[in-house]
């Protein structure tokens, strides 16, 4: 039997030192009949409205900053919903990893340009199961994210039966693609999610070898470093970098077992730009309590500094009853202030 939901009447506070976050209570309010089923992706625009890409019947549903539905759109466009970025000319691009593209969007759901076939690239692999992916190929079999440079290149990460990231031309003309699958520095388990810092250096969330691993914005190298199965990454404007990490306890692929030194849950993490941890919290002790995690997937920030943090319940563990499908599938964090935080 799954565990019952927790409850709590006072604030939740998480984190530490300069980032501290007040978990925001009933946030957003849902249309009455609606659901998500489960929160993939979240992003916001320069307003500061949020848009949750879910895997419900209106795969994006757009909030104000307080929560309130504004509205929605998408029904029928999606094969299998997995990531949402918002541009630098703020229209909205979402990957739909099943339908092997990634597409840009008005902000009201207009289709302006499709990246990708539709059909997916020859890799070999069986399914999304990245294990069986026989060599590297190009755009795409079953995408995971999309990220933009500073110079105005598209990059995208490919993702579970793919080892590569492809870099697109702000015109979106295909230049050039890096990665084979491995362990190795340069080599992918599952490239699933990708942000750009301000230098155009390139941070892929290498997920099955459960690391960082950063590029020059040509595809070199640069180094890695260790995440718990991390899903997908912000950045704020000094480029701390925000890591959403799945853990040890969802969504394992069969038969793949966890080490003895792989223990945590899903947990969110935050790294200085060189990579050193400057907080972490979470880590799945009470996967549905306010502030800890059961499956994180994506991360935003708005330009307030508060963070929405998606999980991906269901298909981790939901669906097989490790948890409530009631759990929580998406999470406000609002940032305390400096005199609020200490």
């Amino acid at each position: 039997m799954s565990p019952p939901l927790p409850s709590t009447s006072s604030p939740v506070i998480v984190g530490h030192g300069a980032f501290r976050y007040r978990v925001a209570a009933d946030w957003p309010q849902l249309p009455g009949g609606w659901s998500f089923v489960e929160v993939v992706g979240v992003a916001t625009d320069g307003d500061g409205n949020v848009l949750v890409l879910n895997r419900g019947e209106h795969p994006v549903i757009v909030f104000d900053r307080a929560g309130k539905f504004l509205r929605a759109w998408g029904e029928g466009l999606f094969t299998r919903a997995h990531g949402i970025t918002m541009g630098p000319d703020q229209n909205v691009w979402c990957v739909d990893d099943a339908g092997h593209t990634a597409r840009k969007f008005t902000l009201d759901g207009q289709l302006l340009f499709t990246l990708g076939t539709g059909h997916p690239s020859d890799t070999g692999a069986v399914g999304f199961d990245y294990r069986t992916i026989q060599r590297a190929a190009g755009p795409f079999n079953y995408p995971t994210n999309i990220a933009f440079g500073p110079a105005g290149h598209i990059y995208v990460s490919d993702g579970y039966s793919n080892a590569r990231v492809h870099r697109f031309s702000a015109d979106c003309e295909w230049q050039f693609s890096w990665g084979t699958p491995g362990g190795k520095p340069g080599e992918f388990h599952v490239p699933h999610g990708i942000a750009i810092d301000s230098m155009g250096r390139v941070i892929v969330a290498d997920r099955e070898n459960s690391r960082l691993q950063r590029f020059t914005a040509d595809g070199e190298f640069i180094d890695a470093w260790p995440a718990a199965r991390p899903c997908q990454i912000a950045l704020d404007g000094d480029d701390k970098i925000f890591v959403a990490e799945l853990g040890y306890r969802a969504g394992m692929f069969p038969g793949n077992v966890a080490g003895p030194d792989q223990t945590t849950g899903g947990r969110f993490s935050i790294l200085n730009r060189e990579g050193v941890l400057q907080t972490q919290f979470g880590g799945g002790d009470e996967p549905c309590a306010p502030g800890d995690f059961f499956a994180p997937h994506d991360v935003c920030l708005d330009p307030w500094g508060d963070l929405y943090v998606s999980e991906v319940v269901y298909s981790a563990g939901g669906n097989r009853d490790l948890v409530p499908t009631t759990c929580h599938t998406l999470q406000k964090f609002i940032r305390l202030s400096d005199q609020e935080a200490s």
